[in-house]
């Protein structure tokens, strides 16, 4: 599916598949953390590998909100994984990954602090 351009300047998503992203039109695979500026791969293999320190890490980007995409299908993690995030007062969105891609530019055209943590 191809997105259309925003006029915000920054990290948007162009596209998505099967298994991959585009940011600014530039393909990326695998698990990912996406930030207005960075795009980096998140250290995690799968789902049920998640653990707490994985969403710390993201916790000490000091975000509004993050877009958690599970991939194909939603799955949520268990409250004890977010928790860094939730005591900080950072609102944590589970969606699959290609809603969080749509949101994710939503939020960033609305100027919003927004980390996207996606597995693809």
């Amino acid at each position: 599916m191809k997105l259309h351009q925003s006029k915000n300047n920054g990290n948007l998503f162009t596209g998505y598949g099967d298994g991959f992203v585009l940011i600014n039109d530039e393909r990326f695979e695998g698990n990912l953390v996406v930030t207005a500026d960075s795009v980096t791969a998140w250290p995690v293999g799968a789902f049920d590998a998640l653990e707490a320190g994985h969403f710390a890490l993201v916790a000490d980007m000091a975000p509004e909100v993050v877009l958690f995409g599970s991939g194909k299908t939603i799955r949520f993690p268990h409250p004890r994984l977010t928790a860094a995030l939730t005591n900080r007062g950072v609102g944590v969105e589970v969606m699959d990954t290609q809603a969080a891609c749509r949101t994710f530019n939503i939020l960033m055209a609305e100027d919003r602090k927004v980390i996207a943590v996606l597995f693809t």
